[in-house]
Formats: structure tokens, sequence, C-alpha cells
């Protein structure tokens, strides 16, 4: 666990480069022909290697974190990213959930940050889900009730309704758990109890229904789930099950990855969230080498890891 910033951020822009081209495409499509490595152009006409938004924003949040923990200051980062194509791969930006957009431009208007994302009920989307797991190394030890705070205000600064907090807070804690127990099926069910606690507080009461597979299926019914029954839709729910279940459901990073593009739809998201599982679980240096050499920006993350690594130290 030693190289833990690069393990996420690695396998986060690896796991969204290989989405990209194909992100909306159906799971029947991508039956008849489906990923087995980087392409080209394809959805949004970009250059093989090319990450998306998912990418960028976990880049601006682990740009921030090398300074420590400033809300403002990644909020500052999102609004860069949208309006001067900061930490894009190619200088501009092609792609952002409606959500994302709204609340970045709140925040650019000077709306507090912990109040700039949506909080309805139809406001759930991934894309703060998407973004989360470069916190995981800064909140690694830190008090339980802290780790949530930092998450959810986080989440919060586009996504703000409890059931994307909720989700947040139950990808890292499952990452948390990984790294401390070393099995995918212990952190599972430390995850489950954390949910089943939460789920019991104000704030969440009315989430037990959207997390019933995740807080009421064993470990080996979740991974026992049909194919048919997990949808990868742009839906956080659907997003964190999928993610989950294509780590389970494999044992090595290309797997993992090659897994959850295939699943169609929000093929970048759910491709980000498993790389950066699989990069913690697997390490950074499993990801297949011509897929890295592709990269957009490889060293500039290499980079960035390091200088994480360097402000933790």
């Amino acid at each position: 666990m030693a190289n833990l910033n690069k393990d996420i951020l690695l396998g986060t822009a690896i796991g969204d480069a290989l989405g990209v081209p194909v992100e909306f495409e159906h799971r029947q499509e991508l039956g008849k022909n489906p990923v087995v490595g980087m392409r080209e152009y394809g959805t949004h006409n970009q250059p093989k290697g090319t990450w998306s938004d998912d990418t960028s924003l976990a880049l601006c949040l682990a740009e921030s974190l090398c300074k420590g923990y400033d809300l403002s200051e990644i909020g500052n980062n999102f609004v860069k990213w949208y309006y001067e194509g900061y930490w894009t791969p190619h200088g501009r930006v092609f792609d952002v959930g409606v959500t994302t957009a709204r609340a970045i431009s709140y925040l650019q208007s000077g709306c507090k940050p912990e109040l700039a994302g949506m909080d309805r009920e139809r406001d759930n989307g991934n894309g703060s889900l998407m973004r989360i797991l470069p916190l995981v190394p800064y909140i690694l030890n830190m008090e339980v009730e802290e780790r949530y705070k930092i998450i959810g205000e986080v989440s919060s600064l586009t996504h703000r309704h409890p059931r994307s907090i909720l989700a947040c807070i139950a990808l890292c804690e499952f990452a948390i758990q990984y790294i401390n127990q070393q099995s995918c099926e212990k952190a599972y069910q430390t995850m489950q109890q954390i949910l089943l606690q939460l789920l019991k507080r104000e704030i969440f009461i009315e989430e037990d229904v959207p997390f019933k597979r995740l807080v009421g299926l064993s470990y080996n019914e979740f991974k026992a789930i049909e194919l048919k029954d997990i949808r990868s839709t742009g839906y956080v729910i659907d997003t964190l099950e999928a993610s989950l279940w294509c780590i389970f459901n494999t044992s090595s990073f290309k797997d993992a990855v090659l897994k959850a593009v295939n699943l169609g739809d929000d093929t970048d998201t759910v491709g980000a969230i498993a790389g950066g599982l699989a990069g913690i679980i697997y390490g950074y240096d499993t990801i297949p080498s011509e897929w890295i050499n592709v990269l957009a920006r490889k060293d500039d993350i290499i980079e960035l890891a390091n200088r994480l690594d360097a402000a933790k130290g």
C-alpha cells in the first residue's frame, strides 16, 4: 500500500480512458464487439488514452489535497477545470454531467462550497461518487466521524442529497476496509455494518430502499447477482453496485476494468471507479504497460501522486 496515490489515480484514469470511446453503448452491442484494450475516437471522438470529467475532477481533488484539506480550494479547482480546462487531458472539457455543471456555476458565482451541490432526489447521478476515491489516503487514519464529515462535504460540492453522500461513504469505507483487512469479503461486510448504522441516522433514514441490496445481500449473494440484474447507468446506486460487482467477480486489474467497461451505458464512470478500486487491490504496477503508455498526461498524474505522497509524509 506504499503507492496508494498512484494506485488510485492511475487506476481511475485507465478505467475511465477505456470507457470513454464506448460511453452510452448498449451492453448487447459490446457483447458482440467487447472492449479488450484502449480504443480511439468513438463516442467523444477523442484520441486513445483520453480520460473524461471523472478523472479530471478526481485529479482536481488530489491537487488540492497536496496542500491539505480545504473545501473552497477544491471548489476553486473544479471551477478552473470547467471554465479554463485545468486538469483536462487535452486542454478542454468535452464531457460533464448536468448536476455537476450547475453546481460548478453556483461555485463560480460565489455560492458557499458546502451548499453548491444539488439536493433533490433527481440529483443522484454518479458525479460525486466518480471523483471521491482520491480522498481515501488522506482520511485513512482519521476517526470515523471525521471521515464521514469530509466525505459528505466533498460530495456536497456537486451532489448534496443524502443518497449520494451515503454512496460516497460506502465506496470510501469499502476501500479503507480493504486496505486494513486485505479481503474483499471482509471489507464488504464491514461496509455493510457501517451502512446499517448510518441508515439509522435522521439524515439517511429514508435511504434504506436504495441501499437494500448492498446491506441485505451477503458477499456471496451479491457476487452471484446475475449480469442482467446489474445496471450500469449514471444513477449513483447502479454505479456503486456495478463497480463492486465487477471487483468481486474478477481477479486482476485488467479483468476488473474490462468487465466494468463492457457492462455498457456509463462506461467511463463504472470503469473509473472499478479502476480506482482495482488499483488499490492489485497495485498500479499490474496495469498493462500498453495501456499506461498511451494514457494522456501519465507523467503529470504520476508527478501529482508523488507530490501527494510527499505532502502526507
